[in-house]
């Protein structure tokens, strides 16, 4: 029997400590319910890693058994232009999940509006033999405009309710999901402005907003420098006016969590902040009569990059047309931008500093054929957790994650140091996802963190998570 023993090796004189260390982070964990930030933060690394395509569906759609606008635009060659003399290129240019992540709302440059079930598209290209046709008796609704749209954003105070506008046109129309009609419930208009000859100024739209605690009231900027303000239960016309020191596009806006102060970015690198809770500057304590109602505060971007040492001593900071702008649903004060060259960062909205940023390699290094897209604004994503941004690339088919995590433990973080990583920070790297088509928009779900990634040919691109790495993921530089 002795031969079946296993032989003592433990020592007196030398004995060996466990290592408890990861024994009492699951203690912890225990105790509490709730998992350490810094941990999470651990984890998250293993998150990024697991993100792998697995869905691809074209916009090969029907109206009325007609192929729609977008489904034959992808076929057209040349520049696409439509009866009306308009540029009509495809590509998704906006998506978004409703705050319960039920549906999926997209809008395309050549003119349609879909509203997709998630599951349904979860499920179809989580198949063993995927399906790269979307079943269409799945839509919610899917009805072309005739007209470019350029953003789409649901009612949270109404999930009833998407709203979509355009550059071209000066209109909001707002959609009923629950009625089965091609035409809006309600359409809300901007003022018309008369410049110094006195013709009227055509005035686009190119961002929308809805704040959480009233369906009424909506926001929407225009390519004139100016933030539109509605309440629906008064007129079709604005309410007020929010101005800013340019009359260049404001691409971008987000509403604070706490529905009263709205950031704004433009095409001449700002953002802009306006105040409706009330102070010398705020909007909502002046009278609706005066011509202007200026931001309280406006900050060059570019200028506060120059403030970063490290990036300054390397590149030739110039600035950069801001193509949206994003709150942290982790960390609220956290405010992500991208921009018209690929970089990324954070703005900290507390103390207006840059704390983060992203740089990826200019387009043109990988050939004179891969040169930045100028025909699409890029509009990124946070994921729900982690304070991971997803972004499209600039000149490559896919997505960067970055990790934008509020601490110097971040890869992107401007105080991160690259040797104390290596000791404590368990090799944190951003990712970059390689996809089929090239990305200009995403959306990921609140819940579960899966990304859908609106293509340059109209496609949608499911990104989820998987339990290990594979070759596909590629560690960012």
């Amino acid at each position: 029997m002795e031969k079946y023993l296993v032989p003592l090796e433990y020592s007196l004189e030398n004995p060996k400590r466990p290592n408890l260390r990861n024994r009492w982070k699951r203690s912890v964990l225990e105790l509490n319910g709730r998992f350490d930030p810094k941990y999470r933060h651990d984890l998250s690394t293993l998150l990024m890693q697991s993100y792998h395509e697995i869905g691809v569906f074209p916009h090969l759609y029907h109206v009325n058994g007609v192929p729609c606008d977008t489904h034959m635009n992808q076929f057209r060659s040349g520049d696409n232009i439509d009866l009306l003399g308009t540029s009509r290129k495809p590509g998704i240019s906006a998506l978004e999940f409703d705050t319960k992540g039920i549906y999926l709302v997209s809008v395309t440059r050549s003119g349609c509006l879909t509203v997709h079930d998630f599951e349904t598209l979860y499920c179809q290209s989580s198949d063993a033999l995927p399906n790269l046709k979307e079943d269409e008796s799945k839509h919610v609704l899917h009805i072309s405009l005739k007209q470019q749209l350029d953003a789409v954003r649901w009612n949270l105070a109404n999930l009833d309710e998407v709203a979509c506008t355009s550059r071209k046109r000066n209109d909001v129309c707002i959609f009923d999901i629950g009625y089965i009609s091609s035409e809006p419930v309600e359409v809300l208009q901007t003022r018309r402005a008369i410049n110094v000859i006195g013709s009227h100024v055509n005035k686009g739209l190119c961002d929308i907003a809805f704040t959480a605690t009233d369906k009424s009231r909506l926001i929407a900027s225009d390519t004139h420098g100016m933030l539109n303000v509605w309440d629906r239960r008064m007129s079709v016309l604005p309410c007020l006016e929010l101005t800013t020191d340019s009359r260049s596009i404001l691409n971008s806006i987000q509403l604070h969590v706490e529905n009263q102060i709205i950031f704004a970015s433009g095409k001449h690198g700002s953002i802009y902040m306006w105040d409706l809770r009330g102070g010398r500057s705020s909007a909502a304590f002046q009278s609706h009569k005066e011509v202007c109602h200026p931001p309280l505060a406006s900050l060059k971007l570019a200028t506060m990059l120059e403030k970063i040492g490290s990036l300054k001593a390397q590149s030739n900071i110039v600035p950069q047309e801001i193509h949206s702008i994003d709150l942290d649903p982790s960390s609220p004060y956290q405010l992500a931008f991208h921009l018209d060259d690929g970089w990324s960062g954070v703005l900290d909205i507390y103390n207006f500093q840059v704390t983060h940023v992203h740089c990826p390699p200019p387009a043109w290094l990988n050939g004179p054929n891969n040169s930045a897209d100028q025909l699409h604004l890029r509009k990124p994503s946070w994921l729900p957790t982690h304070s991971i941004y997803a972004v499209g690339s600039s000149s490559d088919h896919g997505i960067h994650l970055l990790d934008f995590y509020p601490d110097s433990s971040s890869p992107s973080h401007v105080d991160f140091n690259e040797d104390v990583s290596e000791r404590n920070c368990h090799g944190k790297q951003n990712r970059f996802v390689p996809l089929s088509e090239g990305v200009t928009a995403c959306a990921a779900h609140p819940l579960n963190g899966t990304i859908i990634a609106g293509t340059k040919d109209s496609s949608l691109l499911v990104v989820s998570q998987k339990h290990h790495c594979t070759r596909d993921t590629e560690i960012e530089q």
